[in-house]
């Protein structure tokens, strides 16, 4: 039992003998940049629509038809070719009664709703396009979106500050520990967010409707990993 217990310690120091140690890993500093730019809207976008109701599925049809008919024609005329009208979402569905002793539910009438998307780049005249349809039959008018088209250069401007922001932190770490900063071995973008304001309703339609865009805000953030030494 002695002999192969010396057998095996002398196999195992050619081993020992050649490894080699791990290489030692720089000493790295992490820091986060953040940065929001505001930035004016330039068109806006709203959610138009005509709910009807009737004794029965073609009455509630052929009202809505008629009533978002009148609406896209003052649609029409006041956009012009300056903006943009898209369907966005059409429904026809019962309307139950449901006894107040229990029992299945009866069907007293229908309810037709036709929703129109609409774009336009007209932001003053937002409000006065408003209580034109209104005037044409539309009876709800949903969220106004106020967006930016083309977001990429604010965006642009966002990441760059978010990267000077997260260098100066970086720095300002390293200068507390006597240490100066070597190479960038990571820099990630956090995910992007962009608030856009909304106008969710309309307490009271006045002529003409008030609106105000507000600023539209890109925000963007970085995480950065430096040596130091």
């Amino acid at each position: 039992m002695k002999r192969q217990f010396r057998t095996a310690v002398l196999a195992l120091i050619p081993f020992c003998a050649g490894a080699q140690p791990e290489p030692r890993r720089p000493s790295t500093v992490q820091a986060t940049g953040e940065a929001v730019i505001q930035t004016k809207p330039d068109q806006a976008k709203m959610n138009i629509g005509v709910v009807t109701q009737a004794p029965t599925a073609q009455a509630a049809a052929a009202q809505n038809a008629t009533q978002l008919q009148a609406t896209l024609d003052k649609l029409h005329a006041a956009l012009g070719t300056t903006g943009e009208i898209r369907t966005s979402g059409y429904s026809l569905q019962p309307n139950y009664q449901y006894p107040r002793d229990g029992g299945q539910p009866t069907i007293n009438g229908y309810t037709a709703s036709n929703t129109v998307e609409v774009t336009t780049g007209d932001l003053a005249g937002l409000g006065k396009l408003i209580d034109v349809v209104v005037s044409g039959g539309a009876n709800r008018i949903q969220g106004v979106q106020f967006t930016v088209k083309n977001e990429a250069p604010a965006r642009a401007q966002a990441l760059g500050e978010a990267v000077r922001q997260a260098r100066g932190n970086a720095e300002a770490m390293a200068a507390a520990m006597n240490m100066q900063l070597g190479r960038v071995l990571l820099l990630e973008q956090g995910e992007a967010a962009v608030t856009r304001p909304v106008l969710q309703q309309f307490a009271k339609l006045q002529t003409p409707t008030p609106i105000e865009p507000g600023s539209v805000e890109v925000r963007a953030t970085v995480t950065l990993t430096m040596e130091v030494r």
